[in-house]
């Protein structure tokens, strides 16, 4: 059997990252689709994900559990360490991921495929505000990292994502798997 791949979403925060995901999880049924655990409080929309405390957080990453896990916003994101041995079996993972951790990932992962989601500024700021997750202040400060540049000579696949989700997920599966178009 020949190995899978982690695709690593990333894109600003906003910019539908999860959106995204999810529909090319319902076109794709053999993506897994993966479950990060999150120093935030449960519940509060968007992706699904195992909420943990900092201090429960810091024992699960010194005991293994994740296979890459980063800071990014006040908050610790861990990727589950079982992912790897789904794509080492063969699957195609789809994890969102952090910009700031893909030199991470790619020592992890051989087979990464990196796509990076975009969108206009307005389209981040009106997105931003009605999730209704963060303050003002940190509106801001998420919107000051939405240039923030993907690491060099890491290949990636990117898509803006202003209009129609259904459109977008189209041309990210296209992007992915060319083959199946």
């Amino acid at each position: 059997m020949s190995s899978g791949r982690l695709i690593a979403v990333v894109g600003p925060s906003g910019v539908g990252k999860d959106s995204v995901m999810a529909g090319l999880a319902r076109a794709c049924p053999a993506l897994r689709l993966v479950r990060r655990t999150i120093t935030r409080a449960p519940g509060l929309g968007g992706e699904e994900y195992d909420a943990v405390t900092p201090e429960a957080f810091d024992v699960m990453a010194r005991a293994g559990a994740f296979c890459v896990h980063w800071s990014a916003h006040g908050l610790r994101y861990g990727i589950p360490a079982d992912v790897l041995d789904d794509v080492r079996a063969g699957t195609d993972c789809l994890a969102n991921f952090s910009r700031g951790a893909l030199a991470d990932a790619v020592q992890v992962f051989p087979a990464l495929s990196v796509l990076n989601i975009t969108a206009s500024a307005d389209t981040l700021a009106h997105r931003l505000a009605g999730r209704g997750r963060e303050p003002q202040a940190e509106i801001a400060a998420r919107l000051a990292q939405a240039e923030k540049p993907l690491p060099a000579g890491l290949a990636a696949i990117t898509i803006r994502n202003d209009g129609p989700l259904d459109d977008t997920v189209a041309r990210a599966l296209a992007a992915l798997q060319p083959r199946r178009s």
